[in-house]
């Protein structure tokens, strides 16, 4: 993890201490502290109430103005606090920045997960915070701003513990003071392997009833290893700024997931696919030349099968209390390149087909054996294209299942 210098301070938090009225240490959270205690971040950011973890480092976001970029990866989905301690009860002081789509039913809040020895011990939310309220129709978005909110977790065994607070996948959350009973240090190596995964708004954790639960935590923690995710929602779009935070990031183990973003903005054509996707793997086998890399294609997402993007939000039928999705595109224009999923499928087999001749290591997995027709038979897409929190632990079990299983391209060999 990537972090700067402290600056010069601004307006900073109070000093360590015990807290007035309490029996509690108030650790204010700088950059050195997050640094040490956290996990899935690529770069911190001072911020006049805290610290802000960032999924990709400020050199990749200086090279993109994209306002849905920068909202998601600034949402730590996968990000957490790690620490050791004897403490009973935990808080941690944020202030988050909740999305808000203008016309569309509120979001709810996100969710903290805290983790005790690797299973959950309770769940919690703040109050309070921004809203960044979205006006869908124009693309336009303005910040409402809100106080500094605290989330509580009591009650904790009482012995010297590994504790995890996994922070919400979809809210944007600055850290502001972590506050404990009993002192706490960083939690040791645990020589675990890292998996680096990027993917689209399936990744990011979408519609996960909580941070856990997104499908990629749910597989790294089936497949006993330490995440890294760069899920992002709606930007999953092979850009080479993305393709070489991966590359310089250390992992063990990557996997990319490519095709539903691509169509959804009818970003390119089928001649500029091919050679992205060569050139984004090209760039993480700079920093990873061996390290097993799996390629996974779009799971069924019935509106982009056969019909190209765009896709646009069904804003006739908002009042219905629930925000749904509608493809755009015509078929017919598959004639002229336009991309569809099953175009995209059929694509990156073959590319990884022809590089796994000379790559050992690289891997293909079709999507649609994470979720497809029948699955979505007894589990539809319920705005037609993000799974629910149902669909997503169906994704990360069989994702376990067939990446980190025995034959697997990510088994964790003795």
């Amino acid at each position: 993890m990537n972090s700067p210098h402290d600056p010069a301070p601004g307006p900073t938090p109070a000093t360590p201490g015990r807290s007035r009225g309490t029996d509690l240490i108030t650790t204010p959270i700088t950059l050195s502290l997050a640094e040490d205690l956290l996990r899935g971040a690529l770069d911190l950011e001072r911020t006049e109430h805290g610290v802000l973890p960032h999924r990709l480092p400020a050199r990749a976001r200086a090279q993109c103005a994209d306002g849905q970029l920068a909202m998601a990866e600034a949402q730590p989905s996968g990000v957490r606090l790690a620490f050791r301690t004897r403490a009973t009860t935990v808080e941690l002081d944020t202030l988050r920045t909740k999305t808000s789509y203008q016309g569309a039913p509120p979001r709810p809040d996100g969710v903290y997960d805290l983790l005790v020895d690797g299973t959950l011990g309770g769940q919690a939310s703040v109050t309070g915070g921004n809203v960044l309220l979205v006006d869908m129709t124009t693309g336009s978005a303005e910040t409402v701003p809100g106080p500094v909110g605290t989330v509580r977790f009591p009650s904790l065994p009482d012995r010297v513990k590994n504790v995890e607070i996994w922070l919400p996948h979809n809210e944007i959350t600055q850290l502001v003071a972590l506050r404990t009973d009993a002192p706490v240090e960083p939690v040791p190596e645990n020589g675990r392997k890292v998996w680096l995964h990027h993917g689209s708004s399936v990744s990011h954790g979408s519609e996960a009833a909580s941070p856990t639960g997104t499908w990629p935590a749910l597989a790294a923690s089936l497949g006993g290893v330490e995440l890294i995710n760069l899920g992002l929602g709606g930007s999953a779009l092979l850009d080479p700024f993305t393709a070489r935070a991966m590359r310089d990031t250390p992992a063990d183990l990557i996997s990319v997931k490519i095709g539903l973003n691509i169509v959804n903005l009818d970003l390119m054509r089928l001649r500029a696919f091919g050679p992205a996707v060569h050139g984004f793997l090209d760039t993480i086998r700079e920093g990873h030349p061996t390290a097993p890399l799996l390629v996974v294609s779009p799971i069924l997402c019935p509106i982009h099968e056969d019909t190209p993007g765009p896709g646009a939000p069904d804003l006739e039928n908002i009042a219905e209390g629930r925000l749904r999705f509608k493809a755009m595109g015509d078929p017919a224009e598959r004639a002229a390149g336009k991309l569809t999923l099953n175009v995209i499928r059929d694509e990156l087999a073959r590319i990884v087909r022809q590089r796994a001749a000379d790559d050992a290591n690289l891997h293909y997995l079709d999507g649609r054996d994470l979720y497809g027709q029948a699955d979505a038979a007894e589990l539809p897409l319920p705005d037609q294209l993000h799974p629910d929190a149902a669909i997503q632990r169906l994704i990360g079990q069989r994702f376990a299942a067939s990446a980190f299983g025995s034959d697997g391209p990510f088994a964790l060999k003795s």
